[in-house]
C-alpha cells in the first residue's frame, strides 16, 4: 500500500509539468528552440509558440519526423500533447532511420496520438515495421481517457523488453516486446490526403526524460490491462501466473502429431529458426506433410498465435476438431479461422460475400473490422509480414481477432449458428462445430505458411 502511495504521488508530482532536476529529470524541450533535434522525413513544419513546440500538416508531403541528435535505451518519458480534431500524430522511441532501410525511412516503436472516434492514444503502433501492436481496441478505460480538443498527459516507461504507457494517469498500454532496444525519440506530422484541408496542428510541451533509477521510479500497473508479449515462442513471467503455456516450444515437435498419421509428419512441415513452417506443395490440400494436431484437447479456451503468409496462400487454423470424420483425402474436419491470402487466392471470391478471407469463420461468417467505428477494412500487415491471430472460446460464445481487432463473434448451439451451416459445405457432418472439445489443428494447403508464439489458456483449468 506504501508503495502504491508513494508511486500515486510521484505520478502527479511529474505530471504537472515541473521538472525536478533533483529526481533525475532532464528537458527534452528547452521551450524556446529546436536545440537537440533536428527535422528527417517529410515537410512539415515545426515552430515553437509559448513554450509549445508545434507541428503543422501540408499538403503532398509524407509522415514528418522532428527527432532527438541523442539515442535512448532504457528511460521514462512524459509529455503534454494537444491535437486538432481530426488530425492524427505520434512519438516516436526507440525509432531508427537507416539508409538501407526503406530509404532511411522512420521506423520504430510510436506512442499514438489519436482523435479518431476509436480513441487509441497511447497505444503503440510499430510505424513502418509491424504495425499495431497495442492498440486500445481492449481497454475501454484507456480509450475513455482521452480529452478531445484538450492537453492530454501521457508517461512512457521503456524499460527493457517492457514498454508501458498512461493517459492522464490511467493504464493504456502493456507491452512486451524485443525489436529495438535503443534508438531516437521523434514527434510525428502524419501525412495528409489530398482531400483534407493543411494547417492543422499537432502541439507538445513538458517534454522530458529520466534514465537512471527507473527501477524505484516505475509506476506500480499491475493487472489493471493486459499484457501484450510479442517475444517469439516465449512466455513472460505474467502469462505464466495467468495460466498461459505454449503449445509450441520453438525447437521439437513435441505435443503435435499429423492428424491422421499419429506422428509427426516426416515431410512436409519444417522447424527452423524458431519457425514451424507447412511446406509448398503446389497448392493441394492436406496431399504432403498433412496438417498436424495438438495431442491435447480443448474445450473452453484463449488460442494466440502469429502466422506469415507467402503470395497467395491458404491455410486456416481449426479448433473443435474431430479427426476421425475423414479419413480419406482433404482436411481434416473443424471450425477454422481462415488464413488467406485475400488479393491473389481465388478462394476469397467463393463462398458467400467474403466467408472464406482472412480472419472468417470458414464458409460461415465473414470477417470484418468490429473494433474501429466507421473503419471496415481488416488490420492485415500484409505478405510476408507477422500477423497474431487470437480464437477465443468462452462456453459457447466464440471470437476471432485479428492483429487485436476483432473480426467476428457467434454463438455455437444456435438456431443461427446451425442456419449458417447447413447452408455450408459442412452440412452434412452431424452437430459440426458443436462438439464439447477437440484438438487445435494447423492446416496443410500445399502453400508456404510458418507459423510461431503459439500459446494457449486453457479456460477450463482453475
Amino acid at each position: 500500500m506504501i508503495k502504491n502511495l508513494i508511486a500515486a504521488t510521484l505520478f502527479f508530482t511529474m505530471s504537472s509539468g515541473i521538472a525536478m532536476a533533483q529526481d533525475g529529470w532532464k528537458n527534452l524541450f528547452d521551450g524556446e528552440s529546436l536545440k537537440g533535434w533536428k527535422q528527417i522525413n517529410g515537410t512539415a513544419t515545426y515552430t515553437i509558440e509559448n513554450g509549445e513546440l508545434i507541428g503543422t500538416t501540408v499538403s503532398g508531403s509524407p509522415n514528418s519526423f522532428i527527432r532527438t541528435n541523442k539515442e535512448y535505451g532504457d528511460f521514462i518519458l512524459e509529455f503534454e500533447a494537444k491535437l486538432d480534431h481530426p488530425m492524427n500524430s505520434g512519438v516516436q522511441i526507440r525509432s531508427l532511420s537507416n539508409k538501407n532501410y526503406r530509404d532511411g525511412r522512420v521506423h520504430g516503436y510510436q506512442i499514438e496520438l489519436d482523435t479518431s472516434p476509436r480513441a487509441w492514444t497511447a497505444g503503440i503502433y510499430d510505424e513502418s515495421r509491424s504495425g499495431w501492436l497495442y492498440s486500445l481496441s481492449r481497454n475501454k478505460k484507456g480509450r475513455e481517457a482521452f480529452k478531445q480538443n484538450d492537453w492530454n498527459h501521457i508517461r512512457v516507461e521503456a524499460i527493457g523488453n517492457s514498454l508501458r504507457t498512461w493517459l492522464n494517469g490511467v493504464p493504456a498500454a502493456n507491452l512486451i516486446d524485443d525489436q529495438t532496444a535503443k534508438g531516437f525519440i521523434a514527434l510525428q506530422v502524419h501525412s495528409i490526403s489530398d482531400d483534407d484541408t493543411p494547417g492543422q496542428t499537432v502541439r507538445w510541451k513538458n517534454i522530458r526524460i529520466k534514465t537512471d533509477d527507473l527501477e524505484a521510479s516505475r509506476i506500480y500497473m499491475g493487472d489493471a490491462i493486459e499484457e501484450f508479449n510479442y517475444v517469439p515462442n516465449s512466455l513472460s513471467p505474467r502469462q505464466k501466473a495467468e495460466g498461459w503455456e505454449l503449445l509450441w516450444d520453438g525447437k521439437t515437435s513435441n505435443g503435435w502429431i499429423g492428424a491422421k498419421t499419429k506422428v509427426f509428419p516426416t515431410q512436409g512441415w519444417e522447424i527452423k529458426d524458431g519457425e514451424l513452417s507447412v511446406l509448398s506443395s503446389g497448392g493441394a490440400e492436406s496431399t504432403n506433410g498433412g496438417d498436424i494436431i495438438t495431442e491435447e484437447e480443448f474445450s473452453s479456451f484463449e488460442l494466440e498465435l502469429d502466422f506469415k503468409i507467402t503470395k497467395g496462400a491458404n491455410s486456416g487454423i481449426k479448433y473443435f476438431v474431430d479427426p476421425e470424420l475423414m479419413k480419406g483425402d482433404g482436411s481434416a474436419i473443424g471450425l477454422e479461422f481462415q488464413i488467406l491470402d485475400d488479393v491473389n487466392h481465388p478462394d476469397a471470391k467463393l463462398g458467400v460475400k467474403g466467408n472464406r478471407t482472412v480472419g472468417s469463420l470458414y464458409d460461415l461468417i465473414t470477417a470484418s473490422n468490429l473494433s474501429e467505428e466507421g473503419v471496415s477494412n481488416k488490420r492485415f500487415n500484409g505478405i510476408g509480414e507477422w500477423n497474431r491471430a487470437r480464437i477465443v472460446v468462452n462456453g459457447q460464445r466464440v471470437e476471432h481477432w485479428l492483429n487485436n481487432s476483432m473480426t467476428l463473434s457467434f454463438y455455437r448451439r444456435t438456431q443461427t449458428f446451425r442456419a449458417l451451416v447447413a447452408y455450408s459445405k459442412y452440412k452434412d457432418w452431424e452437430n459440426f462445430g458443436e462438439w464439447e472439445k477437440g484438438p487445435i489443428l494447423l492446416q496443410d494447403h500445399g502453400d508456404l505458411v510458418s507459423f510461431r508464439s503459439i500459446k494457449i489458456k486453457n479456460l477450463d483449468k482453475k
